[in-house]
């Protein structure tokens, strides 16, 4: 039986992802085998693909590296002393992270500590959208201290971590501020934020005494936003490039500013999983590549305009 994975060959532009056969790996102690349903495309990969960044730069000696963080599918092998799951079970993670990926592969041996159990109410494929996206909504809401009552202004809400995060803070019950373009705007409604169109005017002009905001674009777009803020404000900074920036700038405004990495955390990924399951939280994903168009995965994510999620099916 043959593994195909999607490996970058070198860095560059979408082009040079390509498509390998392995050996399918057996699991080692502790460890479970997972044939890959659906993979997550997340603007890290994009990111390490175009050569930038530390995954990059940690990988550069050891290409082809196969990227892929976000993962969903089922256990087909059990290694030694791996004893929470059973052949058979839907399961969900977000793996390899930073510096192993793994996830664009059929099929990948797993320490079974770093796997989510998928309840039977939540789909394959919004198991695979919630990974990556899914937590680090959560843990910028977390660090903000978002809570009940508070105005919140969420930049690139209809985007992958965008769209999860109004979500949770709605559940919060705090009042989401977002931006967006004109196409997402009934969108940015349904999940219940009020949203403003970027392409219209400036966020700065249209949002007001937010005590939080959580940049999901960074650059020129979030010190625009750091206008909107009242005296005391929290922000937290997702992109990494521009997060030294954004946090002087902050800080010099007199707002307590954070960049922030996501970490795996398991127990956090069953929570959303429960969500989804329950009707708490829905996953939006604009389209489902099969593998071999892996290419216009990445093109698509490259516009910057994506709603939701891109997945890869693994198996097609």
């Amino acid at each position: 039986m043959e593994n195909k994975q999607i490996a970058i060959a070198q860095f560059g532009g979408p082009e040079v992802l390509i498509i390998q056969s392995t050996e399918v790996p057996n699991p080692q102690k502790g460890q479970v085998l997972v044939k890959i349903a659906f993979a997550g495309v997340n603007p890290i990969d994009v990111k390490t693909r175009a050569g930038l960044g530390w995954a990059a730069s940690q990988n550069e000696d050891k290409l082809p590296w196969v990227p892929g963080y976000d993962i969903s599918g089922e256990v087909v092998k059990c290694g030694e002393s791996a004893e929470r799951f059973e052949v058979g079970d839907k399961v969900a993670g977000f793996v390899g992270f930073p510096l192993h990926g793994g996830g664009y592969s059929q099929y990948l041996c797993v320490p079974e500590a770093e796997l989510s159990l998928i309840p039977d109410a939540t789909t394959l494929e919004a198991a695979a959208a919630l990974p990556l996206a899914g937590q680090t909504a959560v843990q910028a809401l977390d660090k903000a201290g978002v809570h009940e009552g508070q105005r919140v202004l969420i930049l690139a809400g209809a985007g992958g971590v965008g769209h999860l995060a109004i979500q949770v803070a709605i559940a919060a019950k705090a009042e989401v501020f977002t931006t967006c373009s004109a196409e997402n705007l009934d969108y940015m409604a349904t999940l219940g934020a009020h949203a403003v169109n970027y392409e219209f005017s400036p966020v700065s002009e249209r949002v007001e005494e937010a005590d939080v905001l959580i940049d999901l674009i960074g650059g020129d777009a979030a010190l625009d936003a750091l206008h909107c803020l009242r005296d005391g404000a929290k922000v937290v900074t997702v992109p990494t490039i521009t997060a030294e920036l954004i946090c002087e700038k902050a800080k010099m405004l007199g707002f307590d500013a954070a960049g922030m990495l996501v970490a795996p955390d398991p127990e956090q990924l069953d929570a959303l999983l429960y969500m989804v399951s329950v009707g708490l939280l829905k996953t939006e994903i604009q389209h489902i590549y099969p593998m071999s168009e892996v290419v216009k995965a990445h093109q698509q994510i490259e516009t910057g305009h994506t709603r939701g999620k891109i997945l890869l099916d693994m198996q097609c």
